[in-house]
Formats: C-alpha cells, sequence, structure tokens
C-alpha cells in the first residue's frame, strides 16, 4: 500500500491534481471547523469569554451594534477583525499541513533516488555466451 500511495504522489497528471483540489476542499473545511470550534471557544474563554466571530470595528458614527450580524442586518461599515484572526489561523494550520506532506513525499523521493537500480538482466545471447565459457570450463579449457 506504501509503494502504491508513493507511485500515486509522484505522478503529476490532471487526474491527481482534480483528487488533491477535492481533498484540499474537504480538508479546509475540517481546518475551519477545527479554528472556529475546537481552537478558538477555549482561547475566547482564557482573555474574558470574547467571541473571535464577533470582534469588529464600527466605522459608521452609530454605536450600539452586539454583534457582526446586527451590524450588518443595519448596513453598518465594520471591520471584521476578529474573522480575520479566524482566517489566518485557518491558513496557518493548512500551510503547515501541507508542509508535512511536500516534506513526507520528498522523503520518499530520496529513498526511491538513493536506492541502487538493480542490473538488467543479461540478455539471451549473454546467457548463451556464459553457458558455453562454463562449458568450455568444463571441458578444461581447450
Amino acid at each position: 500500500m506504501l509503494k502504491e500511495f508513493k507511485e500515486f504522489a509522484m505522478r503529476g497528471n490532471v487526474m491527481d491534481m482534480a483528487v488533491g483540489i477535492i481533498i484540499g476542499a474537504a480538508f479546509g473545511k475540517i481546518v475551519t471547523s477545527l479554528v472556529n470550534d475546537v481552537v478558538m471557544p477555549p482561547i475566547g474563554l482564557l482573555m474574558g469569554n470574547v467571541d473571535f466571530g464577533n470582534l469588529f470595528v464600527n466605522l459608521s458614527m452609530d454605536s450600539g451594534f452586539a454583534s457582526v450580524a446586527a451590524a450588518e442586518a443595519a448596513g453598518a461599515p465594520i471591520v471584521k477583525y476578529g474573522m480575520f484572526i479566524n482566517t489566518v489561523l485557518d491558513f496557518a494550520i493548512v500551510a503547515f499541513a501541507i508542509f508535512l506532506l511536500i516534506r513526507a513525499i520528498n522523503k520518499l523521493k530520496k529513498k526511491q533516488e538513493a536506492a541502487p537500480a538493480a542490473p538488467p538482466a543479461p540478455s539471451a545471447q549473454e546467457k548463451l555466451l556464459a553457458e558455453i565459457r562454463d562449458l568450455l570450463k568444463a571441458q578444461g579449457g581447450r
């Protein structure tokens, strides 16, 4: 299975790229959920029950918006820096995962390059010449 995966990872055709894009999209959703649902709530709790998804700066003169949704519903111009923090964490996790994947692929390539190639099998002529040589040696070198 490892050999099959290695051959798959080393091929560079369009089908492999399509599979990678599909898996990447699914992986992106997993990472987004990890950041929003697992990583950020404890960090928000440590910072005093802060919901990073609701951190924003109101650029209008109106005040009193309790959430991003309320400000957006009112049409107020806002800077959603909490969502930006979540997106940066998403990116960092995906970049690290891709780094680990590329690192593993590079190790597989190095092992493949380091392994000596097996000598080619002797041709039919070489086999016949070896048999003739062995017969001559058996007859006493005549």
